[in-house]
């Protein structure tokens, strides 16, 4: 299995299993099969709501002697209403519990928005924290500290420009060493990943397979199914592979790290094998070709009206 080494030298394994909308009673026995079969990366996150699940699934395959802890890579991510300093090592330190870990291989900004500690999602404009308030590089100050206490391994960000990330780069202590991003045929970033390879910070893609299991509200009428286009099903026969298979091995063929969901243990097998599969670079060459800069997460939950954030500003495209 391919590994990325990471700035400050630890290495991910560029494969993971992603948690997002793995729902309760189903999520635990999903990371117990993804150890069985090998996968050893598992990506979480606080407001995914299924840590506790998560963390009782890695106590059971610690005692079974199925893994060791050091062994795996654990990611998970800091919420949008723990960005003050003082609240960043808190915020992980609860994850820490649910998980049952003394430390994260990987904590993650999730998003660059801050909003009210007493606030979840957003309603209104007023749940927001304004920037005059509240910088990014506050949050990151919280981030450092927690790297420096060895609560976190590795620290990076999700969801963030280049152009935010440029500006952390500026004032940051320690530099981010990961961004988590969507990515897919449809979503190349190919902009995004020259700045990332350039300034030493690896790119992990979520929502690979193009999300179809997404909340309804994220869905639009008009969206292209990837699962279904029609360059990745020729690819997917002339090798014998799924076209889940052919997009998982098309971003760990560009050295990317990716983390595909499933809870279909024969899913889980499948998309761990993707490894295998080996494209060559005329059809590289056809899959960049089909790139859309088509987003399935838009990021339109943050536009409230009145609030400080549009999806101009979010994407800063």
């Amino acid at each position: 299995m391919r590994s990325i080494e990471l700035r400050g030298g630890t290495k991910m394994p560029a494969l993971g299993l992603g948690t997002w909308k793995s729902a309760p009673g189903e999520v635990g026995a999903a990371v117990r099969e993804a150890l069985r079969i090998g996968y050893r990366h598992i990506d979480c996150a606080a407001i995914y709501g299924n840590e506790a699940e998560i963390g009782a699934a890695l106590a059971d395959a610690f005692s079974a002697g199925v893994v060791k802890r050091e062994e795996l890579w654990i990611t998970s991510k800091l919420w949008c209403n723990a960005h003050a300093t003082e609240d960043v090592i808190p915020a992980l330190k609860k994850s820490l519990g649910a998980l049952r870990l003394d430390y994260l291989d990987l904590y993650l900004v999730h998003w660059p928005i801050a909003v009210r500690r007493d606030a979840v999602g957003v309603k209104q404009a007023s749940d927001f924290v304004p920037e005059s308030e509240l910088t990014l590089l506050d949050t990151w100050r919280g981030m450092e500290a927690a790297h420096t206490a060895g609560l976190a391994r590795a620290i990076g960000v999700s969801n963030h420009s280049a152009k935010k990330l440029a500006a952390l780069a500026r004032d940051a202590s320690v530099q981010p060493e990961v961004n988590q991003v969507e990515l897919h045929p449809y979503l190349q970033q190919n902009a995004l990943l020259t700045y990332c390879r350039e300034h030493g910070i690896a790119v992990t893609g979520y929502s690979p397979l193009g999300s179809q299991d997404r909340p309804a509200g994220m869905h639009k009428s008009d969206e292209p199914i990837l699962l279904e286009d029609p360059v990745i099903a020729e690819l997917s026969a002339h090798h014998g592979a799924s076209p889940a298979q052919m997009l998982i091995a098309w971003q760990l063929q560009q050295g990317l790290s990716v983390i595909p969901k499933s809870v279909n243990p024969a899913r889980l097998r499948e998309n761990f094998y993707a490894h295998q599969v080996e494209l060559d670079p005329d059809e590289l060459e056809a899959i960049a070709a089909i790139n859309l800069d088509r987003r399935y997460v838009t990021g339109d939950f943050w536009a409230i009206p009145g609030g400080p954030h549009t999806l101009a500003t979010l994407w800063d495209e």
